[in-house]
């Protein structure tokens, strides 16, 4: 699995005329070496592979970071970087710009001396984005662990309950299964605010013949999962069911249509014009879904502006919604894998209008 990504940066390097990449952000450096540890830089060249870290993972990193040389750096890494580039004959250095402050890279540049820092742009995100198979297997049980927290909680919702109990439920429910954390802060959005896209747990008291909005998803071996289901507690209003029906009719709509082949944008389009159509298009402000993986927000987008054409082994998730001040809302999300012939789901949790009464 390694060998294969690091194969894929040395393409990189030859495509961008670099010597080197110096891969500092966390998320990237743990994808190419499989190095878990909170401190280390990685420096590829077309022949070398290192990675840099201090004494406390001196014993950790050569056991996950089989195909790197691991160096214990020192006081300042960059001058360690210095020392092998000026063995190496690395002459153009590449960084990531998304991810480097510019005060570190004045410091750098001063401590490189005649070595070119050169900035590049999503050189390993761009990796990412295509999942291998033992990344879907890992994806595919997060999603089954988000479908399993879903149910659980689903005998838990009562009114009078806060929507901070509901989402602590939630997250211990996924740490006792076997997850690191919550992909993300959990979204308990109940009454008036469940038309806020991304309005965290709060105090609110979840109360009768309201929507009760739940978005939340499970870190499981450096992955997440990512889903959004709404319910009413209580009795629901036609304005209730109207609303939700749309946002189911709009997400089937584009769960059929994703497929290779087809951008961001026009997966994006489906949903939104369905939606467009009966009269909410002002209330679905955001875009229909992003890339999934290591981080909750990857590339590729499914938005207005989403030009990413879509290929198999890229994973999306699919939530379009409507949100209407003052009365609530409705997102609907699921995660799925783009397969050659169309998409895959990976959560299963049912989503016709759930009713607790």
């Amino acid at each position: 699995m390694t060998n294969k990504r690091l194969a894929n940066v040395r393409e990189k390097l030859q495509e961008l005329s670099l010597d080197a990449l110096l891969i500092t952000n966390p998320v990237n450096r743990r994808y190419v070496s499989g190095f878990t540890g909170s401190s280390g830089v990685l420096l590829v060249t077309s022949a070398d592979s290192w990675l840099l870290t201090d004494f406390r993972y001196m014993t950790q990193a050569p056991q996950q970071a089989a195909d790197f040389t691991v160096v214990e750096h020192g006081a300042r890494w960059i001058d360690t970087v210095k020392e092998l580039s000026a063995a190496a004959g690395i002459v153009k250095l590449g960084f990531e710009q998304e991810h480097v402050v510019f005060s570190d890279y004045a410091a750098w540049k001063t401590a490189l001396g005649g070595i070119q820092l050169q900035p590049v742009s999503g050189v390993v995100e761009q990796l990412r984005m295509l999942k291998d198979e033992a990344e879907l297997a890992i994806m595919r049980d997060a999603a089954v662990l988000a479908d399993e927290t879903y149910n659980h909680i689903l005998g838990f919702i009562k009114p009078g309950l806060k929507e901070r109990d509901v989402a602590l439920e939630m997250e211990i429910f996924m740490r006792s299964k076997g997850a690191t954390s919550s992909s993300f802060d959990t979204i308990v959005a109940s009454g008036e605010r469940s038309a806020l896209p991304h309005g965290v747990a709060s105090d609110r008291m979840i109360g009768s013949n309201e929507f009760v909005k739940l978005d939340f998803g499970a870190y499981y071996n450096g992955y997440c999962s990512d889903i959004t289901r709404t319910i009413v507690v209580g009795k629901p209003t036609d304005k209730h069911r109207e609303i939700y029906e749309i946002v189911l009719e709009a997400q089937m709509a584009a769960l059929a249509a994703v497929k290779p082949g087809m951008t961001g944008r026009e997966a994006d389009a489906v949903a939104r014009d369905i939606i467009t159509r009966y009269g909410y298009g002002d209330h679905f402000g955001h875009g229909t879904g992003h890339g999934l993986g290591m981080e909750i927000h990857e590339s590729p987008r499914l938005s207005k502006t989403g030009e990413t054409v879509l290929e198999p082994g890229m994973v999306v998730t699919v939530e379009p919604g409507i949100y209407i001040p003052g009365f609530g809302g409705v997102r609907i999300e699921d995660d799925i894998v783009v397969t050659a012939s169309g998409n895959s789901l990976l959560t299963s949790s049912p989503k016709a209008l759930l009713i607790l009464e």
